[in-house]
């Protein structure tokens, strides 16, 4: 199954680069007869509905085109939901003035806040912690960054 996994990866990577996407995770599962293929994309705007069905037809007609798959299968292409840290620069700006649980390098040493993105210049992003402090992160030194959603 690796070697479909990777194919299909490679599949999923060129519709990334061909819709301004970022390919977050592929996810192949299931048995032969009847696989489960989830792949999860985001973009530096908001992901909708309709470019998910686009991207999906891209990557069905590919798998087929290639027959990489006997049988039965299910594809899912969405966003990849609040639950999931942010992998890629990008995925950032659209997130400006939301809180998140922070973990960073600071001096090479780890450390966790909650935080609130409040700019981003280049590869330096800045937050700013419940106590009113300023954090300037170069992305490189972000190790996990999960946004908190607030429903007030």
């Amino acid at each position: 199954m690796d070697i479909i996994k990777d194919k299909i990866k490679a599949i999923a990577a060129l519709a990334a680069e061909k819709n301004n996407l970022f390919l977050i995770e592929v996810d192949v599962r299931g048995h032969e007869q009847n696989r489960v293929i989830e792949i999860y994309y985001d973009s530096v705007i908001n992901l909708d509905a309709d470019t998910c069905a686009l991207v999906n037809r891209e990557i069905q007609e590919e798998i087929e085109k290639q027959e990489l798959i006997k049988g039965q299968y299910r594809l899912d292409v969405s966003s990849p939901g609040v639950d999931r840290p942010l992998k890629f620069a990008g995925q950032y700006q659209k997130h400006i003035n939301r809180k998140f649980d922070l973990d960073y390098k600071d001096a090479e040493i780890p450390k966790k806040t909650k935080a609130k993105l409040i700019g981003i210049e280049g590869d330096e992003f800045y937050f700013e912690t419940e106590k009113k402090e300023q954090i300037k992160l170069n992305f490189n030194n972000i190790i996990k960054a999960k946004v908190n959603i607030s429903f007030s």
